[in-house]
């Protein structure tokens, strides 16, 4: 009769010999494992410290309200960034996500186990854009729709980014709807639901707020992106009054103005770096946050 290590230890009043090969390994592993743990939060804390102690110092609401300010002038405010932020990441949300949602919906309901040719062409699209880099996205966005166009524009940004956010909601929204237990779909069939009211009734709103983590990790991901939407929306240092012109966002000011060598924007550039990475964290904790209610 197999016995576990921990109960044949206990019952026979055997201990662990610290000089065995094994135990050494384990050891010798652990620390290992430890070191490299501390190695891999080390960078992480040294960004968030300095970010924290170079642009909390000068945040403040005025930021919000005013525009970029000229070489050695005042600090002035990033508040066309912000909300070029606010505008690009949610055209890219409008765009990425019912779609998203909706091929996810059809790879894991209609497509699965079926052997069709476009569930594998879907996967091998997906795999491939999510190990893109972004950089190219944004080349892309720029030679497609930039060109077509003939103007850097928040809908330039959007589509670069929703490209960007579209494999994370494909494959988190996938991951969710399959991990729906089969009793539900089949209950709801057995009391004469069709299959596309048994996917929308039944099987989506279960599956809500795990999708909700996804987007969550997309949208995360879509505000810290820098490459496409210098490529797209380019940059602007006034306030935007249609969605079709040159777009400033937090991301492109903080490289664009961490670049000079004007205390002023280089002080407005933390200020907007802390903002930024606020605002990733934000998302990842609400992320996080749903999950675990949804646990």
């Amino acid at each position: 009769m197999a016995i576990s290590d921990a109960a044949g230890y206990a019952g026979l009043g055997l201990k662990k010999n610290p000089s065995s090969p094994r135990t050494l390994f384990s050891s010798v592993m652990s620390v290992v494992a430890t070191l490299c743990a501390v190695l891999a939060v080390i960078p992480l804390v040294a960004v968030l410290y300095y970010i924290i102690v170079r642009g909390l110092q000068y945040l403040s609401l005025d930021l919000f309200r005013q525009l970029p300010p000229p070489p050695l002038g005042d600090i002035g405010g990033f508040g066309n960034a912000f909300v070029g932020t606010l505008l690009t990441v949610g055209i890219a949300s409008v765009i990425s996500i019912p779609f998203g949602i909706l091929t996810a919906i059809f790879l894991a309901e209609f497509a699965k186990d079926t052997n069709a040719p476009e569930e594998n062409w879907i996967d091998f699209a997906v795999n491939i854009l999510a190990g893109v880099p972004s950089i190219v996205m944004g080349t892309f966005a720029w030679a497609t729709v930039v060109l077509l166009t003939g103007t850097f524009s928040a809908v330039a940004g959007g589509i670069a980014l929703s490209v960007l956010m579209l494999p994370t909601i494909v494959r988190t929204a996938t991951e969710a709807l399959e991990a729906v237990p089969g009793s539900y779909r089949q209950a709801s069939v057995g009391l004469g639901a069709s299959k596309i009211d048994t996917v929308m009734k039944i099987v989506l709103p279960a599956a809500v707020p795990a999708i909700t983590t996804g987007v969550m990790l997309a949208v995360a991901r879509a505000v810290g992106e820098t490459a496409p939407v210098l490529f797209t929306a380019l940059f602007s240092q006034f306030w935007n009054r249609t969605i079709w012109e040159p777009t400033a966002t937090l991301s492109a000011l903080v490289y664009n103005f961490a670049q000079v060598p004007y205390p002023n924007q280089q002080n407005l550039a933390w200020a907007a770096a802390f903002v930024l990475v606020t605002l990733v964290l934000f998302l990842n904790i609400l992320a996080r946050f749903i999950t675990r209610k949804r646990g």
